[in-house]
């Protein structure tokens, strides 16, 4: 015959406090690993491949900005007001996305002067594509 040892009860507050110390936890993993992500931006391009016009753009977070693509061609919904009218006449499988020049944050460097660098690049990239290609 085996004795059950009675449990304690916890009470909420109890509860809540370990329920808190595990989020609190799991925050700080993310932060850590979100941290530790190399930040990649850079200058790209969206061609309307039926009229050959590009729209030049930077972005300190190129990953978004390849999401943010892919969701308006799989929506159906225009990317940018500036191609809105070309993006309705056209369909959105007239636009590419093509990325022009990768760039990533140095450890010591900060946000402002990491986007300063992205729109210096940009700013590079208008200038020669200015001569040759028809912008939006």
């Amino acid at each position: 015959m085996s004795v059950k040892k009675p449990q304690e009860k916890k009470d909420a507050s109890e509860i809540r406090i370990v329920i808190v110390l595990k989020s609190n936890d799991k925050k700080k993993e993310i932060l850590a690993q979100y941290k530790e992500k190399e930040i990649v931006g850079g200058v790209y391009i969206i061609r309307n491949t039926v009229k050959n016009k590009l729209l030049l753009d930077a972005t300190a977070d190129l990953q978004s900005i390849r999401n943010r693509f892919e969701f308006a061609q799989n929506t159906g919904s225009c990317v940018n007001p500036k191609l809105q009218k070309d993006w309705s006449e056209h369909g959105s499988s007239a636009f590419v996305l093509e990325v022009l020049e990768e760039l990533s944050k140095g450890n010591t460097q900060s946000g402002p002067e990491f986007k300063a660098d992205v729109s210096l690049l940009r700013e590079m990239w208008l200038e020669k594509l200015s001569e040759t290609e028809d912008l939006y």
